[in-house]
């Protein structure tokens, strides 16, 4: 029995996952047996069957319908739910694995039983990568090494392989792997996959729990299910597995005292949103009148937020309660109408179409230069309002971090004549900027020392802007555990760099990278990866490694192709999206980017020539489970396809001719490559399974380095 006298009512992963493939109506019908099997697993309506070859003689087979069956795993203490399939194929899975205890980890584990699996076979996909092209005879056959001879039998158990695994895993060769890995439990497969990438796997520390489900690593794959409640959560949401296993890491990230501000980052798809989800939950469960503040730089991706949040805590609304999700820009006016507004009267926005107006008549009345408009509209946000810089001393003689273009002292002052016109009919008109709001909350928050929010954990940290930092630094007034950052330097796309610890948020030695990619294949993962260095470091010198980034699934490799013109493009990725339909991916589970609204129309004529219902995102980003996405790659944030088609790659395109027309310098353009760059990189890494990258000719220069 548990330790509570009662049987132990715990779920598998691998029993959400194959719950997910089936249809909803068996979904449904699982459910009420799950449901029947916690409240009264010896019920007499409970049919439980003996299987007869399978080596662990603890599974059963639950009948659920006329064909479905639950695989369980039962003992007098415990009842796992295991797996659920047609007849055939559950019996198939029950009989090539067992559940036990690993000898030298003490964890509880899933395993395949080596002698029940023929042979280890490379995808096909893998084996076209390997012969690209025909050897000719006299050409030396390449002979793979061995990645794992020279390491010990007790090392590679202590990383959770199991012992009949070994000799597999010490013949292990680059091509087979992968392979390999998916036999293997997560904990062994991606410390293996970190050594063969020259990586030091985290081995956890060995615990002290007597039961082998309390271990960490058991954690991310078993879990207690202490009432009904959250069973129906966990089955509600089969595919969303986050709001029920966390990695052993990310937990790590998500529980962890910190006495500063602190930082999680990693590559597209390591979970940094997961973490930041359950580090919001985490912060309101542990203090019990907590508010917490979980916000982004978006609408959208609140909205996003909002609704994960919503599946985590579905069945806890208590706890959902005292967590306000928005974005920044939603969150500073009801906080600027509470707490400033009463100080220095009701603030209209002036919108950046209103800026523009004035910033062109303020130019107009000084002359006598030739900056542009583009130059001014961006010197003016990254510098002028970003800073709030009120005199011309003050502009003389900042530091300029993001904008590049070095500007001799007369120019200057040319610029700050232009810039005080435009501040005086800002004034004229009562109106402020966003900038403004969030410095003047700032302010008044560091000056009365209100506690607003406890807690403020903030998603896609790094296109938060310098006004926002110093508001959320007022908002923490240095307390512990106050600030927690989720974000990636290499998707930033809307916001030049700064310095944060010159405004008060020093990060340092409270910064962690993660490192398991869980969204995106191996395959696209390592060439979405060469649009980026593979260390990212920020402007205070905190360095993102990337190298030792790992995924932990095999795919086809992306196809990138180059056309002679726009027809035989979209009728190749319409050719292509059919395809993907055809073999059976859902058209929610598609997506085609590109860079701008400007392609916008070839990317709906390559879904017409298809002949495939599609919808054109707009900033709310709700994608529709009957249609494909169409979308611009500055909304791909927070999306996730099986098939991603980005599409129109060509020069001038990306990077975009006119944002580097405007450019002052070299140091300039540099900015306008990356950011030009992160925009493909964060649209490439939204494929899970599938992607093609396509181009008119001539294409875009950034293409070739993505090619292997």
């Amino acid at each position: 029995m548990g330790t509570n006298g009662f049987m132990e009512f715990r779920i598998a992963d691998t029993f959400t996952d194959s719950l997910a493939r089936l249809t909803g109506d068996e979904q449904k019908s699982v459910k009420t047996t799950a449901f029947d099997l916690q409240l009264n697993p010896s019920s007499p309506g409970m049919n439980f069957h003996r299987i007869e070859k399978v080596r662990d003689r603890n599974f059963w087979s639950v009948r659920v319908g006329s064909d479905i069956r639950l695989i369980v795993h039962k003992s007098d203490a415990s009842l796992l739910l295991c797996y659920v399939d047609h007849h055939d194929k559950a019996y198939d899975w029950a009989e090539r694995r067992k559940l036990e205890t690993h000898p030298k980890t003490g964890a509880a584990q899933l395993v395949e039983i080596r002698e029940t699996v023929q042979e280890i076979i490379i995808p096909v996909y893998v084996q076209a990568e390997l012969v690209l092209a025909p050897k000719l005879a006299t050409e030396p056959v390449r002979v793979l090494k061995p990645l794992f001879t020279d390491r010990t039998d007790d090392e590679l158990l202590g990383y959770g392989v199991p012992a009949e695994w070994l000799t597999d895993v010490k013949q292990a060769t680059e091509d087979t792997l992968l392979a390999l890995a998916d036999h293997l439990p997560a904990e062994a497969a991606e410390a293996l996959l970190e050594l063969a990438t020259g990586g030091k796997p985290r081995v956890p520390k060995p615990t002290m729990a007597a039961n082998p489900f309390d271990h960490p690593d058991a954690q991310r794959r078993f879990r207690v299910m202490s009432n009904v409640e959250e069973l129906q959560q966990a089955l509600d949401f089969p595919w969303e597995k986050w709001t029920v296993f966390l990695h052993p890491e990310q937990r790590q990230w998500v529980e962890r005292d910190y006495n500063g501000p602190a930082r999680v980052s990693g590559s597209a798809g390591t979970g940094k949103t997961i973490v930041a989800l359950h580090r919001a939950a985490y912060l309101a469960r542990t203090h019990a009148d907590a508010r917490v503040l979980l916000t982004t730089f978006s609408d959208t991706l609140a909205s996003a937020l909002h609704t994960k949040l919503k599946r985590l805590l579905a069945h806890e609304p208590r706890l959902a309660e005292r967590i306000d999700v928005y974005s920044l820009e939603a969150i500073g006016l009801r906080l600027y109408k509470a707490h400033v507004e009463k100080l220095s009267g009701p603030a209209a926005i002036a919108s950046r179409e209103i800026v523009r107006e004035l910033l062109k008549e303020s130019t107009g009345a000084v002359g006598g230069h030739k900056f542009g408009l583009h130059f001014l509209l961006t010197e003016w946000e990254q510098v002028v309002d970003a800073w709030q810089l009120a005199t011309w001393e003050g502009y003389r003689d900042v530091a300029r971090l993001g904008r590049k273009t070095r500007l001799p002292e007369a120019q200057r002052a040319v610029l700050w004549s232009i810039f005080e016109r435009m501040r005086a009919e800002l004034r004229e008109r009562k109106l402020i900027t966003q900038a403004e709001l969030f410095t003047a909350m700032a302010a008044a928050f560091s000056k009365n020392k209100n506690v607003v929010f406890d807690f403020a954990v903030v998603d896609e940290a790094q296109d938060i802007g310098v006004a926002h930092l110093r508001f959320l630094a007022a908002l923490g007034g240095g307390r512990p555990n106050a600030l927690f950052f989720a974000g990636d330097l290499g998707q930033r796309i809307f916001q030049q760099p700064f310095s944060w610890k010159a405004l008060g948020v020093d990060i340092r030695g409270r910064s962690r990278t993660l490192r398991i990619n869980y969204r995106t294949s191996h395959q696209i993962r390592t060439q979405a990866d060469r649009l980026l260095g593979p260390v990212v470091t920020d402007v205070d010198g905190n360095s993102e490694d990337r190298s030792d980034t790992v995924s932990v699934f095999n795919g086809p490799p992306p196809v990138i192709r180059t056309f002679k013109d726009e027809g035989a493009e979209i009728s190749a990725v319409g050719n292509w999206i059919t395809e993907c339909a055809e073999a059976g991916i859902l058209l929610h589970e598609i997506g085609v980017f590109v860079r701008s609204e400007a392609q916008l129309d070839r990317a709906r004529a390559a879904v017409e020539e298809s002949g495939l219902p599609f919808k054109i995102l707009d900033e709310h980003v709700e994608t529709s489970s009957d249609q494909v996405s169409i979308s611009t790659m500055h909304h791909a944030k927070g999306l996730e396809f099986r098939a991603v088609a980005v599409m129109a790659c060509d020069d001038e395109i990306i990077p975009l001719q006119e944002r580097i027309e405007t450019v002052g310098d070299d140091a300039d353009l540099q900015e306008v490559y990356d950011t030009e760059r992160h925009l493909l990189y964060v649209a490439c890494t939204r494929a899970r399974d599938q992607l093609l990258v396509t181009s008119v000719e001539p294409a875009s220069e950034f293409l070739d380095d993505m090619r292997l």
